[in-house]
């Protein structure tokens, strides 16, 4: 129904799903803070507007009674409700932009016909069925275990089953005591940088290199320092010639080169780290993926008595939307974590916990990562095949072999990255941004990184054919 307001007409929206009173809350404050209802406006009596809007009274004096304990409307005795005085000068700029960017941003994110992301899964790679069926299982089971608040590091039982996958398939040498579960790698990374913070204040990270790592230890007021990459992974002479006593590195799979650092170098930054008393943080986020020959053992494995924190996830094997990861965590840094979070609970869903737990503890979550191996492997086959058959001499390859992405190096193209994506987008191709890996966005023009765990192997080789096309011809 419309109705009118201070000259406007107020219309509500009755396709959304919220109560009534919320809805005349909202449009009556949006009218207030957007200068449509100035100050000392009277608003309509509760009988005539619950009359013009066909609501119940009571309603719009729920709606009255929340924007008046909110100081946006006041009453006056025998006379009614009237628009409080705001300062202009403490309102918000630009309302409507703000609101229109608002409905824009919620809505459905732009769809490519080719996404070359580098960390997106494909659509069919999350057992849905059988994921629904472990959930029911747990929803069956003692609804007891559902009423209180569970343990600060994860469920044992699911620790458990992450170490075993972790001492056979990644060498890694713990107890489940060690593992703690969080929400993805900025959650690890935050409650790392908390424990850390008592006795280090500098923070080496790999450049290229993963940016949430940056972010995160940044926004926990560390010092930054960038090491730069080489063929056998971060560069431990540069490192050397740092303050920093924390590092951060990629060593199985460099993000985003995907070189591997070999045992020497590996032995080299254990021994550094001993000698500066630092702390190395090893992120094995994709190791499962690896194309040709077995997984390369974690350093942690290593040496698990060092101060090494093993950061690992289920999100790029099994679905990034679980926000289930975990981390390895020597005990001495255990012990400060456990001061520091005695009080805290762990934020991943217990029942996500105990499904999980089921689908690694009957023997689902190895039958899933042969079978994520074989689909990748093809994906990845036929990208490499692609970019031989459609750039030839003129594209390099650099990072094969592993993981969900590689760095493909233009040869004789004049275009910088901001051009190379704007003609893919132009194609309606997703490129995902080289350059902001780099510390200081000087990444090399000629170089992009393309995903494939998105696409099917046609639409790999089309998305191929067309960046060439739209590069070179």
């Amino acid at each position: 129904m419309d109705n009118r307001l201070g000259g406007k007409m107020f219309i509500l929206d009755y396709r959304s799903r919220q109560p009534l009173h919320k809805k005349i809350y909202q449009k009556l404050k949006k009218q207030i803070l957007s200068g449509e209802l100035q100050p000392d406006t009277k608003l309509p009596s509760i009988k005539n507007f619950s009359l013009e809007l066909s609501v119940s009274r009571n309603t719009v004096e729920h709606a009255y009674q929340q924007l008046c304990a909110e100081g946006y409307i006041h009453s006056r005795p025998r006379s009614g409700y009237y628009v409080s005085s705001i300062d202009p000068e403490f309102l918000p700029r630009d309302l409507c932009k703000i609101h229109t960017a608002h409905q824009e941003v919620s809505g459905f994110e732009k769809l490519y016909s080719y996404d070359f992301h580098p960390a997106i899964l494909s659509a069919e790679s999350f057992p849905v069925n059988l994921w629904r069926k472990l959930y029911l299982d747990c929803l069956k089971e003692d609804p007891k275990q559902y009423s209180n608040y569970k343990d600060q590091q994860g469920d044992f039982a699911l620790r458990c089953e992450i170490q075993k996958y972790l001492a056979r398939s990644r060498d890694v040498s713990c107890d489940p005591e060690q593992i703690v579960l969080c929400s993805g790698l900025q959650d690890s990374l935050s409650k790392v940088a908390l424990i850390l913070q008592e006795n280090h204040s500098a923070f080496a990270i790999e450049d290229p290199g993963y940016f949430v790592p940056k972010k995160v230890f940044q926004n926990h007021s560390f010092s930054i320092t960038p090491v730069p990459i080489n063929l056998n992974g971060l560069d431990l002479n540069s490192l050397q010639n740092t303050n920093s006593t924390v590092v951060y590195v990629t060593p199985s799979h460099q993000f985003p080169l995907g070189y591997v650092m070999p045992v020497t170098n590996r032995l080299k930054l254990i021994d550094w780290a001993e000698s500066v008393g630092g702390v190395i943080i090893e992120d094995d986020y994709d190791s499962e993926l690896r194309y040709s020959g077995k997984p390369i053992p974690s350093l942690q494995g290593l040496h698990p008595q060092g101060n090494i924190v093993y950061v690992g996830t289920f999100s790029k094997v099994l679905s990034p939307a679980l926000r289930i990861s975990y981390m390895v965590l020597p005990f001495r840094l255990l012990t400060v974590y456990r001061r520091l979070f005695s009080d805290y609970f762990t934020n991943v869903s217990f029942l996500e916990q105990r499904t999980l737990y089921k689908f690694m503890e009957q023997g689902y979550w190895d039958c899933h990562l042969r079978k994520m191996r074989i689909v990748y492997k093809k994906k990845h086959d036929a990208l490499i095949q692609s970019i031989h058959h459609h750039f030839g001499s003129q594209g390099n390859i650099i990072g094969q072999g592993a993981g969900l992405h590689v760095v493909l190096e233009l040869v004789g193209n004049p275009l910088n990255e901001e051009e190379l994506i704007e003609r893919a987008q132009a194609r309606d191709i997703r490129l995902f941004s080289l350059s902001g890996t780099y510390f200081h966005n000087n990444c090399i023009s000629s170089q992009v990184m393309l995903g494939f765990g998105s696409m099917t192997c046609e639409e790999i080789d089309q998305g191929i054919e067309s960046l060439y096309q739209s590069w070179f011809l």
